[in-house]
């Protein structure tokens, strides 16, 4: 099946959301017009579900809230289960420009096994510190990007998408120590309303340095 811009794979794009209701439609209907869309609503008190839905998303509802990483595994399973070659995360609050579709696209197509887009700004301090380590062991400049595509064979090795909760980060450590071919595209983002889905104060540098700690020592090569 051929979408969007008429690419041969078949790739889907993989949302999580919590509590986007405001947000969630909007973006389900930009991206559905390039590629299909499965939403994972993660335990949303809200609306959230329904409007993907109505928006025309294939939609996956956790029953409580299992956190980013629980999201984006069963986004990615529920992609291979529908027989998806590849697949793209992007985030539900309208922070990724939808234009930059085309370039993950085409990596994609062309031969990439993952592409990680580049923001123009970071918001923490040890999302800077995780950049500079990866820029320097994987020339990865921005790993911490929610806007990550992967060829779904990644997944089929791996197994599992994430295993020690690495803030979406685990399996592109993975495929860039066993040297996959990972290209990077520059986005443009447009600065969310609200709160941070990770929220504010010390916890969310624990959680990246702990995510970066985890895929120095732990996360391995793909097999």
């Amino acid at each position: 099946m051929k979408r969007g811009f008429g690419y041969d794979l078949r790739i889907a794009i993989v949302i999580p959301a919590l509590n986007e209701e405001t947000s969630v439609g909007e973006v389900v209907h930009r991206v559905s017009k390039v590629c299909p869309v499965i939403v994972v609503d993660d335990g949303s008190g809200d609306e959230t579900a329904n409007v993907a839905r109505a928006a025309g998303a294939e939609v996956v509802r956790h029953q409580s809230n299992l956190g980013y990483d629980a999201a984006l595994e069963s986004g990615m399973q529920r992609a291979l289960v529908l027989g998806y070659d590849a697949a793209i995360t992007m985030d539900a609050d309208g922070q990724h420009d939808v234009e930059a579709l085309r370039d993950f696209l085409a990596d994609l197509q062309g031969g990439a096994d993952m592409v990680i887009g580049i923001r123009d700004h970071k918001q923490r301090i040890a999302e800077t510190v995780f950049s500079w380590v990866s820029s320097v062991l994987w020339d990865i400049r921005d790993p911490l990007c929610g806007m990550k595509g992967y060829r779904l064979d990644l997944l089929r090795r791996a197994r599992r998408f994430d295993t020690y909760r690495s803030i979406g980060t685990e399996l592109m450590v993975r495929a860039a120590k066993s040297k996959c071919s990972i290209r990077q595209v520059p986005l443009k983002t447009i600065d969310r309303p609200g709160v941070s889905r990770f929220g504010g104060g010390l916890r969310p540098n624990y959680r990246i340095l702990r995510g970066l700690f985890f895929g120095l020592f732990r996360a391995s090569a793909l097999k």
